[in-house]
């Protein structure tokens, strides 16, 4: 039996323009959960599509149990069990979990499907992922974390002796992530082999035996979990030392710009009461589903409030509609950027001025000139990685993506500035980016309000605290008197009592 079951061995591969794999290495061995690790364009996702067919490399071979092998297509890595599961499922929602399953390799007899035997078959492999829905169901009714587990019963029906798992605990709670770890580790225990993609330290340092970092599109080391801190992680992954990643500026807070008032929306939540002032950047954290998005996204005008009030530079406000919040000098970038933040069908740069079209526009025609120089000194600002400015958001990676979206706020005057969970699914480098933009922002006198689930950039970031749980805020704190152990009794408080509960 060869040491690995998959070896790469000089992977090039190339795209008019572009390196996005330069001689770069890999190995797999059996029963091994390995993690790779690198920014936003450092290659990762192309390694996978070579691994699976989707790319044919242009230099270098690939080893399966020693032999080399060319697959020509997703389906030659299926039948020679390679699987992927991807960040962002590729689902059928109007499809049960049977057919989405069984998409492309169908049971049949002279032709016909064989549904009693899919479905029985589709349960069993449920069962043993101890999962809580059923192979009837339809897709479209699950949560992101089932349809993973769906994706996960996927590859077993294709006997996968090897599982790609792109970013799989990005929109996942921590009981959620948890329940991913232990079906990841049984996989592992029956000899699958797993390629473990993600941004978050605690996903390598709980899983991973061993990492490989790529930077710029070229290997730089692969390395027992063990041995590696994260120090050596971040250095190997930008090229440099992030001895500062939270570069909080120390500013001289100004007068009030916003408050909240007992603000209230039946179902979500009730006496909602905060303010944040210029140059200050105030976090919100607390439960999932504590009511956070939804307070953000009624500042924004998406939901009506029945209940409170809300002022702007001291003046009692009602706003409407998003449109009726920017003018009024209010942005918000969403969580969900795939869906609510970009056109991924555009272009980054009409992406950026989206908002503000009218600067660009007289008598009905828009200055294009205009708008791209204004595109383009606002992705170079925020460092967004692309060839042009009419490359489609679509193809931007996670990271650049966000910075898409930062970089739209930017061409707006804003007095208060929501980010929720602004560094969802990024890497490091990404990470200080979008940090250093928010600092520059609050120097400029801005407002900051930032929704987050990562307890280090709340207690990094953050002039003051505000706690959530179910959809009160249960307490402040300072900057200085904040730490961990606090945000998560606060977190946990329901009713003046603390209980168990999870942070997310």
């Amino acid at each position: 039996m060869p040491e690995y079951i998959l070896e790469l061995h000089g992977i090039t591969k190339l795209f008019p323009g572009v390196k996005a794999l330069d001689n770069v290495n890999f190995q797999l061995k059996a029963g091994e959960i390995h993690a790779l690790m690198g920014e936003n364009g450092a290659g990762k996702s192309t390694l996978i599509k070579v691994i699976t067919g989707v790319h044919q490399p242009d230099a270098g071979e690939i080893i399966l149990d020693g032999k080399k092998v060319s697959f020509k297509s997703p389906r030659d890595a299926s039948q020679a069990g390679v699987a992927a599961i991807y960040q962002h499922v590729t689902a059928y929602p109007h499809l049960t979990v049977t057919e989405n399953i069984f998409m492309g390799h169908e049971k049949r007899t002279y032709g016909f499907i064989q549904w009693r035997t899919m479905h029985k078959e589709a349960q069993v492999l449920l069962d043993a992922l101890k999962v809580d829905f059923h192979a009837t169901d339809l897709m479209g009714s699950l949560s992101v974390a089932q349809q993973q587990m769906v994706e996960i019963a996927k590859a077993l029906s294709t006997n996968a002796r090897i599982i790609i798992m792109d970013e799989p605990t990005a929109a996942l709670t921590r009981t959620e992530a948890n329940r991913l770890y232990e079906i990841t580790e049984k996989l592992r225990d029956g000899g699958v082999a797993i390629v473990f993609i993600s941004h978050r330290f605690e996903d390598m340092y709980r899983l991973a035996s061993r990492v490989t970092v790529f930077r710029d599109a070229k290997y730089i080391w692969t390395r027992n979990v063990s041995e590696v801190s994260e120090a050596d992680l971040i250095h190997a992954m930008v090229g440099r030392e992030l001895t500062d990643l939270f570069p909080k500026p120390e500013l001289e807070i100004g007068p009030e710009v916003l408050r909240a008032e007992r603000l209230s929306c039946t179902g979500f939540f009730k006496d909602v009461s905060f303010a944040a002032r210029r140059g200050e950047i105030i976090g919100i954290t607390g439960l999932v589903g504590a009511g956070r998005t939804e307070v953000m996204e009624t500042l924004f005008g998406v939901a009506k409030p029945d209940g409170g009030a809300l002022y702007l530079n001291g003046a009692q406000v009602q706003i409407r509609s998003p449109q009726e919040a920017m003018q009024k000098g209010i942005g918000l970038l969403t969580e969900d950027r795939q869906h609510k933040g970009l056109i991924l069908d555009w272009g980054l740069g009409r992406n950026i001025t989206l908002a503000e079209l009218s600067q660009f526009s007289k008598l009905g025609f828009i200055n294009e000139k205009a708008e791209r120089v204004t595109a383009k000194d606002l992705a170079e600002r925020v460092d967004t990685r692309a060839k042009t400015l009419f490359d489609l958001a679509g193809s931007l990676s996670g990271g650049n993506q966000q910075k898409l979206v930062v970089a739209r706020a930017l061409t707006s005057k804003l007095d208060v500035l929501i980010m929720d969970e602004p560094t969802k699914g990024v890497d490091v480098g990404a990470k200080a980016a979008i940090y250093e933009i928010m600092g520059e922002l609050a120097g400029q006198g801005m407002a900051i309000i930032m929704v987050s689930s990562e307890m280090p950039e709340i207690l990094g970031m953050c002039d003051r605290i505000y706690v959530m749980c179910e959809g009160r805020i249960t307490g402040e704190l300072s900057r200085t008197e904040a730490t961990g152990e606090k945000i998560l009794e606060l977190a946990m408080k329901k009713d003046g009592k603390t209980e168990l509960g999870e942070t997310g």
